[in-house]
């Protein structure tokens, strides 16, 4: 009675789903349209002690938590649109809750683009790839979330709003406050503006694929070594592993993934130089332009969503998994053994050049569980990391999203206490279960 006397009845929905795979629900949804209306809904909840839940556009509701239901759904779906678009800084101001392709679409008018790869772009907003701090194959070329962000505003759990960084891309006055809250999956603050830096659309694009028939690991990590050790710049140098492989391109062997984009005679210079460093028993194609986005788009879409209706038979899961940059070579060749050993289905890819994988499965939940314990082993092994983007709540409530606790964990929980004293936002949604 109190929120709809605030925001009006409109704006609230009571939701009748049960038992949702995913966890991470609520009882009553709220949908602000303006960022006053977020301020009074926290300040509501965090006077009243009730648990939050923020949400954009779903895809990221199978990561982390292990709450089946909260008291509210914070949903930041009809808060969207550009705020503030300056052509000639380019930079752009945009509301949490638009969702990242038709920022996209609408820069394109501009021929400007967000130097940004998430997965499920349709349906993921930008404070959600924000929060989550998600990046794609192209980042080796492109950076990550924290490249891009030149400043945010902040609702803090009490309803105030702080604002961080700034508008201009020289901005260095002061800590870098962006990145406390960039990737820190909204446990310390609902993200209600972005202000992005923003590159020109290539005049040129082209992948390209590189497969290795034998499976001879030696041969990626000399052709990754000699491209890496160039002067030539792809924007991505992605593996891929047999199954992947075979899924997009019917190719079933190892795929090396190189992405290029500039002027159209820069691109057809480096192709010509790549092409000198392919081993001679190595297989080479091209696809360029509408080919080669078509390509990406379909790698953006292999993993789960959380968005998409409830799972039926198997459980699907989605790892990532960091490491140096050329170990990625030893993660995706166990990905490959996982699908035997495991009894599961493997899609996997990771970059040569930033160390950064994801690995997909589809199986039973017992060997779900201990394929996630082995590569988790495998990426401590090399000094790495292996973290559960997607699980159902089954089993994020046995197998902990996050590994082991990091020795800064008494840092991550001092912030939490002191900016959300009573734990309402996004609760265990974070390392360490903050």
């Amino acid at each position: 009675t109190e929120l709809k006397s605030a925001l009006g009845e409109e704006r609230l929905r009571e939701i009748k789903e049960t038992g949702h795979p995913l966890g991470n629900g609520a009882e009553i949804a709220v949908y602000p349209e303006t960022e006053e209306e977020i301020q009074r809904i926290l300040t509501y909840a965090n006077n009243h002690q009730k648990t939050v839940a923020i949400a954009g556009g779903g895809t990221k509701r199978g990561f982390g938590g292990t709450l089946p239901s909260y008291d509210l759904l914070l949903s930041l779906e009809k808060y969207e649109g550009i705020v503030e678009h300056i052509v000639g800084d380019m930079t752009v101001t945009v509301k949490a809750g638009t969702k990242f392709q038709t920022l996209q679409n609408y820069l394109a008018q501009y021929n400007q683009k967000i130097s940004l790869d998430p997965e499920w772009p349709e349906d993921a907003t930008i404070g959600g790839v924000i929060a989550a701090n998600d990046s794609g194959p192209k980042r080796l070329g492109y950076g990550s979330a924290r490249d891009e962000v030149i400043g945010m505003r902040i609702v803090y759990p009490n309803g105030t709003v702080i604002r961080t960084g700034g508008k201009v891309v020289k901005n260095v006055a002061g800590y870098d406050m962006n990145k406390l809250f960039i990737g820190s999956m909204g446990t310390i603050g609902v993200i209600s503006e972005i202000t992005l830096k923003l590159r020109p659309v290539p005049k040129y694009e082209s992948v390209m694929l590189v497969f290795f028939p034998e499976r001879n690991l030696e041969d990626i990590k000399n052709f990754a070594i000699k491209l890496l050790d160039s002067k030539m710049e792809p924007v991505s140098l992605e593996l891929f592993n047999p199954s992947l492989a075979k899924h997009l391109t019917g190719e079933e062997s190892y795929m090396a993934a190189v992405s290029l984009e500039d002027v159209e005679s820069s691109v057809r210079y480096q192709e010509e130089y790549i092409k000198k460093l392919v081993p001679q028993k190595a297989k080479l194609d091209i696809y360029r332009e509408n080919e080669a986005g078509s390509f990406w788009n379909d790698v953006y879409k292999i993993g789960p969503s959380g968005a998409q209706s409830r799972e039926e038979g198997n459980v699907r899961s989605s790892l990532k998994v960091g490491v140096v940059n050329l170990d990625v070579i030893q993660i995706i060749h166990e990905s490959d053994l996982m699908k035997d050993k495991y009894n599961l289905d493997v899609w996997a890819h990771g970059g040569l050049g930033h160390g950064l994988c994801k690995v997909h499965m589809r199986g039973a939940e017992e060997d779900t569980i201990s394929a996630l314990e082995k590569m988790r082993e495998t990426a401590a092994a090399l000094g790495g990391y292996a973290v559960a983007k997607h699980l159902p709540l089954s089993l994020r409530q046995k197998v902990d999203v996050w590994g082991e606790k990091p020795p800064y964990q008494f840092l991550l929980e001092g912030i939490k206490q002191k900016i959300d004293p009573n734990k309402i936002l996004n609760r265990s949604r974070f390392v360490g279960g903050i």
